[in-house]
This record gives C-alpha cells, sequence and structure tokens, in this order.
C-alpha cells in the first residue's frame, strides 16, 4: 500500500464554520471505512491543524480540539481552508500567521483548497494572484474590490488552477470534495462517495442561486438615481445617452463612473435587473414565460430566453420548475 494522502483541515483563528471542518472530516474518514468494507486500502489520512491545542468557534459556542499544531506538522499534501466568517479584515489579520504557513506549504509541494469565503484567506497569501478562483456568490463585489488582480469567477462551483482549488458558497464545499477524491481516487470512487452522501456530483455551477443585489454602497449621487431610475422603469426601452442625460454627464464619463460605482456596464445593469425580476416573477406567479417577458421589459423570446440562461444557467421554464411550488404540483 502507497503512502496515504495527508489532508489538514485548518482550524483558523476566530469564527469559522464548523459545518466546513466537521462535514470534511467526515467525508474523508468515513470514506476510509468504506474502502475498508470493500477490502480496498485507506486513502487519507485526516487531521484538525491550528495555531495552538484549543480554538472557540462560534462567539465560544463550540470548542475544536485540533490534533495538531501547525510548528509540529512536517507535512501535508493538501491544505483546507474552512469559511473565515469574521470581518474580512479582521479574520485576515487574526490569521496572518496561518496564511503564511500555507503560503509555506505550498512552496513545499501541499495543494491548498478554500471554502465558500475562505478564499479571502487564501486571496491574502498571494497564491490567487493571476490565477482564476470562485466565493461565495454574495461576496463577489467585496472580493474584487479587495483583489483585482484575481480573476473571480463567481458563477463557478469549483475552480482549479496549478494545485490551488476555491469552491462556491456554503454547502458547494461538497462538491469541490468529491472532486478532489476524484482527482486523488478516481472516478469510481468519487462515485461512491457521491452516493453515499447523497451529493449532486456533477452540480458545477451558482448561477441558479444567485440572487442579484444592486450595488449601492457608493457616495456617487447621480449614479444613485440612474440606479433607482432603471429599478422602476422596467418595461421601458432604456439607452446610454437616454441614462447619461437624465443626469447631465458626458456619456464616456457616465460609462467610466456608473461601472466603478456599481461593478457592472450600464447594459449588464439593466439585464441583471430585468432578469433579477423575472425570477421573482417565475418564483411565484402563475404567469406564462412570455407574459414575465414582456413584464421586465423584453419583447424577443428568443433574446429572453438566451439571457435569462446565461445569467442563472437554467431556461426560464426550468428555473420555474424547479423554483415554483405551483409549477411542481401542475407537473
Amino acid at each position: 500500500m502507497g503512502r496515504l494522502k495527508h489532508i489538514s483541515i485548518l482550524i483558523p483563528e476566530g469564527d469559522c464554520s464548523i459545518t466546513h471542518i466537521e462535514a470534511t472530516h467526515q467525508i474523508f474518514s468515513s470514506l476510509n471505512d468504506l474502502l475498508n468494507r470493500l477490502e480496498r486500502p485507506e486513502l487519507f489520512q485526516v487531521q484538525l491543524v491550528g495555531l495552538h491545542r484549543e480554538a472557540q468557534v462560534k462567539k465560544g459556542l463550540f470548542r475544536v480540539y485540533p490534533d495538531i499544531v501547525i510548528d509540529d506538522l512536517k507535512h501535508t499534501d493538501l491544505v483546507i481552508i474552512p469559511a473565515i466568517q469574521e470581518s474580512v479584515e479582521r479574520g485576515i489579520e487574526m490569521n496572518k500567521v496561518l496564511g503564511e504557513w500555507i503560503l509555506k506549504q505550498y512552496k513545499n509541494g501541499a495543494e491548498i483548497a478554500s471554502f465558500c469565503i475562505g478564499s479571502f484567506l487564501l486571496a491574502s497569501t498571494g497564491l490567487l494572484n493571476g490565477r482564476k478562483c470562485t466565493t461565495h456568490w454574495s461576496a463577489a463585489s467585496q472580493f474584487k474590490a479587495l483583489f483585482p488582480e484575481i480573476e473571480l469567477l463567481p458563477d463557478k462551483i469549483i475552480t482549479d488552477e496549478g494545485g490551488i482549488y476555491t469552491s462556491g458558497g456554503a454547502l458547494s464545499f461538497q462538491n469541490l470534495i468529491i472532486y478532489l477524491v476524484e482527482k486523488y481516487a478516481g472516478r469510481d470512487t468519487a462515485i461512491l462517495a457521491a452516493k453515499t452522501f447523497m451529493i449532486d456530483i456533477d452540480r458545477n455551477s451558482q448561477s441558479p442561486f444567485m440572487i442579484f443585489n444592486a450595488q449601492k454602497e457608493h457616495d456617487d449621487g447621480p449614479i444613485g438615481k440612474v440606479q433607482e431610475f432603471i429599478e422602476t422603469n422596467l418595461q421601458e426601452k432604456l439607452s446610454v445617452d437616454q441614462l447619461a442625460g437624465m443626469v447631465a454627464i458626458s456619456r464616456r464619463n457616465f460609462e467610466r463612473r456608473f461601472k466603478k460605482a456599481t461593478s457592472n456596464s450600464i447594459l449588464e445593469y439593466i439585464q441583471r435587473v430585468r432578469i433579477e425580476a423575472a425570477k421573482k416573477s417565475l418564483e411565484t406567479s402563475g404567469l406564462h414565460v412570455n407574459e414575465v417577458m414582456f413584464n421586465v421589459g423584453y419583447t424577443d423570446i428568443k433574446a429572453f430566453r438566451n439571457t435569462f440562461k446565461k445569467i442563472t444557467g437554467l431556461s426560464p421554464i426550468d428555473y420555474r420548475n424547479k423554483y415554483n411550488r405551483r409549477a411542481v404540483r401542475m407537473n
């Protein structure tokens, strides 16, 4: 039997996701048990790794006792970073030593995986510079603002960049675990793990779960006025020149200021506001898709379907069937 692959599940300082820690430990450890029952060799050595022998999480509600502290760990193959639930700046500062250790492990040949907003700590090490990554879709704007040199793909469930892995929001970390199991142990073992833990093995997009929250935490008053106008006039045919004229700004300057304030181009913003309104209608009403389309300002059904699928990953009908209970009963 070859050497077991050592997996380090980090216990960061401050509040972090106890779900990420416990479930990751359970899946990899239980997989060893499953393989034993199939008379196949174990694959993983799993340890909780921290800065101290005891950590308090969830404001002291839980205590975690790492198996080993970072100074005593001689070698690891995979470092897993759970979501850190402190404020971003505080979480990074509290775990500066852990970030330095992560960087050292990567240089020594270990692979690194972050779950959800654990990507912020990973990004702070510089390892994601020039690479693609993902995070929880709701944290995308904040991530882009803090780390503009990193290519964020907020619709993705998983990214894999040179031995550095990231996963999307919340429970999508399970998909990254299955991905890693397949990479280390083969498709058959990954299928076994996915079936045992009832994880959708090939889910690859956060898009159906994303909610567009218009970026309004800026101090550009004229741009805020335009945002409000767009959101209350969905059925109108809107042009960039018309919107720029409303606030007496040149088109070029208006486009620049709008992108800086909202992280979207004007046309992207209009599309996202309209599609978000369409999503809400499909979730709650019994309107026909064509009626929804007209209500949010589209007149071309093909263009509406294509834009809807591009943003959500689903067709309007599939989206309604997924989220509207009335549609489920009708089917």
